[in-house]
């Protein structure tokens, strides 16, 4: 990680104020918390598109979205359902958070979203229309929605915000760096408010090339489970609200938790393989970066795709770094589907929410870990369970071996 300007001498407190989730199974936070919580399944046949040729037809899709029921700024029209998902988590967040619009425009106040796909459904629209008509039947309006940067711009535009604005394209770590990057800009007094997070939305082209892989599930995603045979893929907003502590006991918010640190490496090993050692690394270093040990950890809030080889390749990395005493390790893309770039986003959301309100978040569609994955192995099997926590971290891992671990506290 790069040194904030100023050294360590300047750097500030930075705590999370406010969460905004669109997701399968809800949108807003406390709703979405409350359904991971029971374990929840979100996932259903595919709506979207035709799905019949495939095989394996579930996702977890947002079905109840209407952009125009939650935005003020951005006309749903000119817009990519990424960049909608986006912004609708945005004014969420911002709302959970309790900050005057009015204030925030004149902040230094900006956001950095994570995405792997962009904005894949207007991508998937598009090749319709050339399989269609060829080129004369494109529709330009709709290849300008084509960027990916269009999906923090969105954020921006429709809450009016001056700050910098970037869009992460690390595909499923995205969300995990976006919230480090902003963090690192919030720390060293580069921005005062900043809105991070990530988003993607469900298409055809995702779900056929992890089709391809022979990475989708057959039925329902379960991860850690012996039974387990790959993702599900799904969609969805996750943004939080970062600001220093003094700001926020300034204007007296709530706060969910501080960011204590991050870490991300890329090993390059393999391009669709995750690197046990690699991954090992990055937790180590996102401990010495937050200031803790391994043994102050209460919870894992894992990346856990349910493909046999990531769930046995993270579950070696954890156990190399806490050794059979590993805590508790759950993976909420048992009920969401992998939502891609936003995926770590919503574990960061799902860690906010089991710090305030004292719970384990689940692994669904699970009774019992695999036990080959080795002994001490918690996935919080069902459903959510009462627990004290103090100190969670958030797994990101994407292709070519790109991971990001973040770092949460609570606040007494």
């Amino acid at each position: 990680m790069a040194e904030p300007a100023g050294g360590a001498a300047q750097r500030r407190r930075v705590v999370i104020t406010g969460l905004g989730a669109v997701s399968p199974v809800g949108i807003g936070a406390d709703v979405f918390a409350s359904a991971v919580r029971e374990g929840a399944d979100g996932t259903a046949p595919i709506r979207s598109f035709d799905a019949s040729g495939f095989p394996r037809r579930l996702a977890g899709e947002v079905l109840d979205f209407d952009p125009a029921g939650h935005l003020k700024r951005l006309d749903p029209q000119r817009w990519g359902r990424s960049g909608l998902l986006a912004a609708a988590a945005a004014r969420l967040a911002v709302a959970d958070a309790g900050i005057d619009e009015g204030l925030l425009e004149l902040t230094r106040a900006g956001a950095i979203l994570g995405t792997t796909s962009g904005e894949s459904a207007v991508v998937q629209a598009l090749a319709e229309q050339w399989l269609a008509a060829g080129l004369p039947g494109l529709d330009g309006e709709l290849a300008g929605q084509v960027p990916a940067s269009r999906i923090a711009n969105a954020v921006s535009t429709e809450l009016g915000l001056i700050g910098e604005t970037q869009t992460i394209p690390t595909a499923c770590s995205a969300s995990n760096y976006a919230l480090g990057y902003a963090y690192d800009l919030v720390r060293s007094g580069e921005a005062d408010v900043m809105l991070a997070g990530g988003a993607d939305a469900v298409n055809r082209l995702t779900h056929a090339g992890f089709y391809a892989l022979g990475a989708m599930a057959e039925d329902v995603p379960r991860p850690f489970a012996a039974e387990r045979s790959g993702i599900v893929t799904g969609e969805g907003g996750a943004v939080l609200v970062l600001e220093t502590y003094g700001h926020a006991v300034a204007r007296g918010a709530r706060i969910y938790a501080e960011v204590l640190g991050y870490a991300a490496n890329c090993d390059a090993t393999h391009m669709v393989h995750p690197d046990a050692a690699s991954i090992a690394e990055c937790i180590r270093a996102a401990h010495r970066a937050a200031g803790v040990r391994a043994e102050q950890i209460d919870y894992i809030c894992a990346h856990g795709t349910g493909t046999p080889t990531n769930d046995s390749t993270e579950v070696a990395a954890v156990r190399e770094v806490f050794g059979d005493a590993m805590p508790p390790i759950s993976s909420i893309k048992s009920m969401l589907g992998h939502t891609m770039g936003a995926a770590s986003g919503f574990g960061a959301i799902a860690c906010c929410k089991a710090l305030e309100q004292n719970f384990l978040p689940p692994t669904a569609n699970v009774t019992a870990p695999d036990p080959k994955l080795g002994p001490g192995v918690d996935c919080v099997p069902g459903t959510g369970r009462a627990a004290r926590l103090d100190i969670v971290q958030n797994h990101g891992f994407a292709f070519g071996g790109n991971n990001v671990i973040t770092v949460f506290g609570r606040v007494s």
